[in-house]
């Protein structure tokens, strides 16, 4: 079983590589946006709680995402030859449920892959993408609350020797060969 965390700042292509992976591989590919949007249109009594929160504009409670997550980790294809969590988790306190949560369903031995890329690389690929709300400043911003908030992780999975970093500053099918390559060759822990 192939399970992986994908860790990266806003624009490092964590969402693209993980789809490539997923279809590659015939891996579950798990954004908890997808989600929380899914559970929501499903009207399953997790996803009535997140609406609640979503329709105000408030953030979704950890403890109703790791029930989400937990839900759709049960609940894998019978064909899927593990998962991709992308997206997830974004602090150490959810990092720390999730490793309860796996190890509660026995899926506790995973990888965690850090797309590195550059901040100014970051800044002009989220430029690019045109969105309405992606000015400079609000991009800038993203990335420092990443840096703040989600960056940790890389040294809480390094010091527990479940990290690979990969060079995210690429072509994708170069980014791709290159995880592909780690995820293949590297042995699980």
């Amino acid at each position: 079983m192939t399970r992986l965390i994908f860790l990266g700042p806003p624009g490092a292509g964590k969402g693209t590589q993980a789809a490539i992976l997923a279809q590659s591989l015939n891996l579950a590919h798990i954004s908890t946006g997808e989600i929380l949007r899914s559970a929501v249109e499903a009207g399953t009594p997790l996803g009535q709680e997140a609406n609640t929160y979503m329709s105000q504009g408030n953030l979704v409670p950890d403890r109703v995402v790791l029930g989400l997550v937990q839900e759709r980790l049960e609940n894998l294809p019978d064909d899927s030859q593990g998962w991709i969590l992308d997206g997830f988790p974004r602090n150490e306190s959810q990092a720390r449920s999730l490793d309860a949560i796996l190890a509660a369903i026995a899926q506790e031995s995973y990888r965690t892959l850090n797309l590195d890329v550059p901040d100014e690389i970051l800044i002009d690929r989220l430029l690019k993408r045109g969105r309405q709300d992606d000015s400079e400043s609000v991009v800038r911003h993203r990335l420092q609350v990443y840096r703040d908030q989600t960056a940790p992780l890389i040294d809480f999975y390094q010091s527990r020797q479940n990290l690979i970093s990969i060079d995210g500053n690429a072509e994708v099918t170069q980014v791709t060969d290159r995880i592909h390559q780690a995820v293949t060759q590297a042995p699980a822990p």
